[in-house]
């Protein structure tokens, strides 16, 4: 069952015109988010995305039952949150926060045994059940050769999974996660998400958490809460945020832009000058972006378009065995304007084959900079 066909049954999680905030000292408030109607559903990823200090953490602990809402209520399932006794809660829902931990001297397996305690008792004594439910976990999160290290000689991404896993031993049927990929690698960053997107697939749990990996969340959640600065909240398919401006809106900068086609930000900053790209696979598109970078407006002349404006530049890829990247480049300028004494020489000079992306960019830049009378930046 996919997450959209999920959202026929019970939603794991809703919220009925939630506030979210902070009671005061005098009986005064902080509100952050207000009258929130959400849902999370079985089988449903969702990331919660928006600037720095938009309300993200404070919405988390509000849905997991950690910070009391101003006004609203959180059901999960069909009951309100603040209405299940602490280990029945803690046996539907799993939280894993950014605070960093003291382990102590805990061993992998005694921390990812703490999330049986709901089903332990007071003794914490570990049943065939019990132990059976722990071993599971470690072996989702690829630590079963883990289970005898301690926590404090972990990489801080074998220690991040660790605390995933013990709330996976809970064996709970929504997890909360806050910020998860938070001091980690870009590896990490993307095995840990990965991990979550599998546990969504292959079990019947819901996974909220939020992030800042924007790239990574459009690709695999099944929505999204967008925040934006000001407290408003958008819900959707990662998709239709992105092509209704949403994505953009959110993030928006004075020095960046929202790349529709390459969902990516792209610093906003004036045009040097334009290039027509014939290529296609990975080295046309890394040159493409080594020219954005440098400043120029790439136009995709691989198939057939509008004619390119005018002073516009030629770069072609093309295979080439003999270079380590396997491609060379011809740049051929764009004609100098007319009345120019050195149109020929200017044409000539410049035009080339080069089996460095360098030397193509140096190029690039010397027909620009010879056009406007600059100098090249490369």
């Amino acid at each position: 069952m996919s997450a959209l066909s999920s959202r026929s049954s019970e939603p794991a999680i809703a919220t009925e015109a939630l506030t979210v905030g902070y009671r005061l000292a005098h009986r005064r408030r902080r509100t952050v988010l207000e009258q929130l109607t959400l849902t999370l559903n079985p089988r449903e990823l969702v990331c919660v995305l928006g600037p720095n200090g938009c309300g993200k953490s404070s919405l988390l602990r509000t849905v997991a039952g950690l910070l009391p809402p101003l006004h609203g209520r959180v059901l999960l399932g069909s009951k309100p949150i603040d209405t299940f006794d602490r280990n029945e809660l803690a046996r539907r829902l799993a939280v894993v926060l950014t605070d960093r931990i003291d382990p102590g001297f805990l061993t992998v397996f005694e921390l990812v045994s703490l999330g049986r305690f709901p089903y332990t008792g007071w003794n914490g004594r570990l049943e065939a059940a019990d132990r059976r439910a722990v071993a599971e976990a470690l072996a989702a999160l690829g630590l079963s050769e883990f289970g005898d290290r301690r926590i404090a000689e972990l990489s801080d991404g074998e220690r991040q999974k660790a605390m995933i896993a013990r709330a996976v031993a809970q064996q709970p049927r929504v997890l909360v996660l806050d910020e998860p990929t938070a001091y980690l690698d870009l590896p990490s960053r993307v095995e840990i998400l990965q991990l979550l997107r599998e546990r969504v697939t292959e079990t019947a749990e819901a996974v909220l958490l939020s992030t800042h990996e924007l790239e990574l969340a459009l690709r695999l959640a099944d929505r999204l809460w967008l925040i934006d600065e000001h407290g408003g909240l958008e819900c959707g398919l990662p998709e239709e945020l992105v092509l209704n401006g949403a994505v953009g809106r959110v993030f928006a900068r004075d020095e960046l832009q929202f790349d529709l086609e390459t969902a990516s930000f792209k610093p906003a900053r004036p045009a040097r000058g334009s290039v027509a790209l014939v290529g296609e696979g990975a080295t046309a598109l890394w040159t493409a972006r080594a020219l954005e970078r440098l400043g120029f407006v790439v136009y995709d002349r691989t198939t057939a378009g509008a004619p390119s404006p005018p002073g516009t530049t030629c770069v072609e890829v093309v295979r080439d065995r003999t270079t380590p990247s396997g491609a060379a480049w011809r740049v051929q300028p764009a004609p100098a304007p007319a009345n120019t004494a050195s149109d020929s020489q200017h044409t000539e000079r410049n035009a080339g084959r080069y089996t460095t992306l360098e030397e193509a960019l140096r190029t690039v830049e010397a027909c620009t900079s010879e056009r406007n009378g600059a100098s090249p930046a490369i």
